[in-house]
């Protein structure tokens, strides 16, 4: 299976086919570490974003306690410089300075240390994001919960964060394809992803340009069939919420006090 014949001649498209034929094992590993990283690093990124951008749009009120008004100041601050340190660095850097910096303590292995930096590094730019969606969200439709008798948990987990969601849904979806790419970077803490792998194969033969346009071939294919994926479950989360969210109290709050209707 593997016995392809090695061109005679330089020949572009022939090396690169053979090149991909011979070696498609690698590239494979290479796919799914790639895939396992943007994954697994945009959800647990989200999930970072939803716990930061719900602290960053917390307002401080001047009805809220000393101690709260402290507390919230301080939760701000928090993530402004966590957000800031995050989106102001290269997520190679970050890579090789955590690693190394906590491999002696924990003993990591390379893909997980490489899952926890994606994750950390998408969560600064998801939080953004999610904040940027909760204010979209018309604040009447808080009001109404409040005035329903939900509790501000209750009013941002069953209204507000679910059309904020939908609403940052796009920028969502470009987190995920950026770390399909960006997850080439961690070839430096030796990550044996897409670009890691195509370098170990390009130095077989010494045919760089070949082996790295079969990678940007795979990128290429990974990037446009994730795109497509997402606007299709875009399209059907318009169908379903509607393309700008409703703009009326949500059926949450209805169903909050059972059939009688506001």
């Amino acid at each position: 299976m593997f016995d392809v014949v090695k061109p005679v001649t330089n020949d572009f498209f022939q090396w690169a086919y053979f090149l991909f034929v011979r070696y498609w094992p690698l590239f494979f590993n290479g796919i799914k570490a790639t895939l396992l990283i943007a994954l697994s690093g945009t959800i647990l990124g989200l999930l970072i974003g939803l716990l930061v951008g719900g602290v960053r749009a917390t307002k401080v009120n001047r009805t809220d306690t000393l101690l709260a008004r402290w507390s919230k100041r301080l939760l701000h601050l928090a993530s402004s410089i966590y957000i800031e340190v995050f989106r102001g660095t290269p997520m190679m850097v970050q890579a090789v300075f955590i690693y190394y910096s906590l491999k002696p303590a924990l003993g990591w292995s390379p893909m997980t240390a490489g899952i926890v930096i994606v994750s950390i590094n998408t969560g600064a730019y998801m939080a953004e994001i999610i904040r940027a969606g909760i204010q979209s969200v018309p604040s009447g439709q808080s009001e109404a919960a409040l005035s329903l008798g939900m509790t501000p948990w209750q009013s941002m987990m069953n209204i507000i964060l679910p059309q904020a969601i939908r609403n940052a849904f796009p920028a969502i979806g470009n987190e995920f394809v950026v770390n399909i790419k960006d997850s080439s970077v961690l070839n430096v803490i030796s990550v044996t992803e897409v670009y890691f792998q195509t370098s170990s194969v390009a130095g077989t033969f010494f045919k760089f340009k070949e082996a790295f346009f079969v990678a940007a071939s795979i990128y290429l294919v990974l990037t446009f069939t994730t795109t497509r994926i997402l606007a299709i479950i875009e399209k059907r989360l318009d169908s379903t919420m509607g393309v700008s969210g409703s703009q009326t109290v949500p059926k949450a709050i209805v169903k909050h006090h059972g059939d009688k209707e506001y």
